[in-house]
């Protein structure tokens, strides 16, 4: 919590770290949405961190149930949600026990004494309650009956059993804390009253806690902490707050309106990638297929059959989800057909950990698959990046006819921060050619393109263009089924070829700060905000530094080789155990330095910031 000054009630801060954390049952993604919200409004730059149990409802008052909500909401440009809490709304002892490795000295606690019973102290693995020994003497604590409190407020509704009263507490902690940190109750009100208006019950219980919690805040004599933050400045232009896999579902539409193509879009349901379908399935009005297959192999091949028929086809799901997609991506591969493969990842390896964020499917997605089989890998970096990068993976999709895979992770697509909404009237179309038949020449469907070295997209049923497709062996130009070993050469050094054709298209590789130096920190994917805050606040240290991210990371730009060059060291932060630093090291022959960590969360600023140090001061 950056302190500035002091104006009238309130004390002026730079930016907050806030944390909502109880039991998944509890609310805490919600609650954490909605301040986000309302931040959002007020006008302040957000990063968020939704962090929550795989089980729908794991073990209630358990470290394993514990779900949390990071915000980080700030005056200025920033790039993650923060490495430690500010402020932390803990709704029983596992959400803090959980949450105490990461709480600042003098971190405002606010704990709902209520839920700190002896049973709920045990299973959180407190000996004693930490309320009352004086463990937590380091941070400001604010022990409040807050499900009381939340009873008391709301006792007069009819109809309403303690459970549901209950469910409404989070309500009551987040109206204390909008009245902490001057937000607008407005936002939360309209929800509650479009999301229950089926139900006067609902809409009063929830309506009252939100406002018992405000009426709490300004009443109390014990808690009379009250901050703003001022609105960031930001780019002149229309903002909306967007997630990863809320941007990806919006570029994919976009795509299909930049080619005038319908979008089909197959899947089987897999977190952190079930979004995606979810939102795309509420587009239908602008021309949005969506098929919920019965597996992930079903899924696959409905999106090559969509492709073969001229759509703008599309799937997407997580590591275990891509490992069962290979073989009839493969067969997209051998016919030669523009499709994307959107890949969320996860933990892993197998069921790994399907709520926390990972980066360690790029290997899979350069070569997971069977034979001499290249296809195009993009990586997005941050949730507003989504929107270009799926854009840009049907533009390279249709330019080099064949599958693309967009590498994006569980962070990006479930964290969220202001995206200013894109001119569409500025957006370049995505050009599709069909062809027609020519009279008097023969129909070759595997020609290829001087230019790109694709070959024709031709649709089916389309008079003079009968061919054959297949995963078998082919002949070049004809795609007749073939065993000769030239033409089995020749497709596959065609197929590499127009893949390396895609660095006509791709921009030279740039850097943020001294274009040569001590040390250049390279990332892909995820990891851009906090190596781009940990680079920025090194330079600020005097350290010859630089950042780089990369997008495109098959094919390489051609100029990274020489870039890498211009410093002594590349240290590369993977949240892997160094899979880009493998590939690098094979792919140009280049020595690396390799920041691997592996813990189902994404990296720290700080973390980031003490490996540059280091390696800057070895090599002095």
């Amino acid at each position: 919590m950056t302190t500035g000054t002091v104006t009238e009630e309130f004390k002026e801060l730079d930016s907050v770290v806030v944390r909502f954390s109880g039991d998944s049952g509890d609310g805490m993604q919600l609650t954490g949405t909605q301040f986000t919200n309302a931040s959002a409004i007020a006008g302040n730059d957000i990063s968020t961190f939704p962090d929550f149990p795989a089980e729908i409802r794991a073990p209630a008052g358990t470290l394993a149930g514990v779900s949390g909500f990071q915000v980080n909401l700030s005056s200025h440009e920033i790039f993650t949600p923060g490495d430690s809490t500010d402020v932390l709304v803990a709704m029983n002892p596992a959400a803090l026990a959980a949450n105490l490795p990461d709480l600042k000295d003098d971190c405002i606690l606010i704990v709902n004494e209520d839920a700190f019973s002896r049973a709920n102290l045990k299973k959180a693995g407190f000996a004693e309650n930490p309320l009352e020994d004086g463990s937590l003497e380091r941070f400001r604590v604010f022990s409040i009956g807050l499900t009381n409190l939340n009873r008391l407020a709301l006792e007069d509704i009819e109809g309403l059993t303690q459970k549901e009263i209950d469910r409404t507490k989070n309500f009551f902690a987040l109206g204390l804390i909008c009245w902490m940190y001057d937000r607008p109750a407005e936002p939360t009100l309209e929800w509650i009253n479009k999301k229950f208006g089926k139900s006067p019950q609902l809409v009063e219980a929830n309506t009252r806690a939100l406002k018992a919690g405000l009426h709490f805040g300004e009443t109390t004599e014990t808690f009379q902490l009250r901050f703003r933050i001022k609105a960031a400045k930001l780019k002149d232009g229309i903002y909306r707050k967007i997630t990863g896999n809320e941007a990806l579902a919006m570029g994919l539409v976009t795509a299909g309106k930049l080619a005038d193509k319908p979008i089909f879009y197959g899947s089987y349901p897999i977190t952190p990638a079930s979004d995606i379908l979810h939102n795309l399935a509420a587009l239908r009005h602008f021309g949005v297929r969506t098929f919920q297959a019965e597996d992930e192999i079903a899924a696959m091949g409905a999106t090559v059959g969509a492709a073969f028929g001229g759509a703008f086809a599309v799937t997407a799901s997580s590591g275990p989800g891509v490992a069962l997609k290979s073989e009839a991506l493969n067969l997209g591969l051998a016919l030669e057909l523009p499709m994307v493969l959107i890949d969320v990842q996860r933990g892993g390896p197998s069921t790994g950990l399907p709520t926390k964020t990972e980066q360690s499917d790029l290997l899979m997605a350069l070569f997971g698959r069977n034979g001499e089989a290249p296809l195009p890998v993009l990586a997005a970096c941050s949730p507003g990046d989504c929107f270009n990068t799926a854009i840009e993976a049907f533009r390279f999709a249709v330019r080099a006819s064949c599958p693309v895979m967009l590498l994006s992770d569980g962070y990006l697509g479930n964290s969220s921060e202001p995206w200013q909404i894109p001119d569409p009237s500025k957006m370049e179309p995505i050009k599709v050619e069909h062809p027609t038949q020519v009279e008097g020449e023969e129909f070759l469907p595997y020609a290829r393109d001087p230019e790109t070295g694709g070959r024709p997209w031709a649709i089916p049923g389309t008079k003079g263009l009968e061919h054959r497709v297949g995963g078998l062996g082919k002949a070049p130009l004809t795609g007749n089924v073939s065993y000769r070993p030239e033409h089995h050469q020749q497709m596959i050094q065609d197929r590499q070829a127009k893949i390396d054709k895609l660095t006509d298209i791709i921009p030279d590789q740039t850097v943020r700060g001294p274009e040569s130096g001590d040390l250049l920190v390279m990332g892909w994917g995820s990891t851009y905000g906090a190596i781009r805050a940990a680079v920025s606040r090194c330079q600020a240290e005097g350290y010859s530094v630089a950042s780089t991210q990369l997008r495109y990371i098959c094919p390489l730009p051609k100029n990274l080789e020489e870039l890498m060059g211009r410093y002594k060291k590349v240290l590369i932060p993977e949240m892997n155990c160094g899979q880009l630093a493998f590939y690098l090291r094979g792919k140009l022959g280049v020595e690396v330095e390799s920041l691997q960590q592996v813990t189902g969360r994404p990296f720290k600023i700080e973390t980031i910031q003490e490996a540059i140090r280091e390696l800057i001061g070895k090599g002095a």
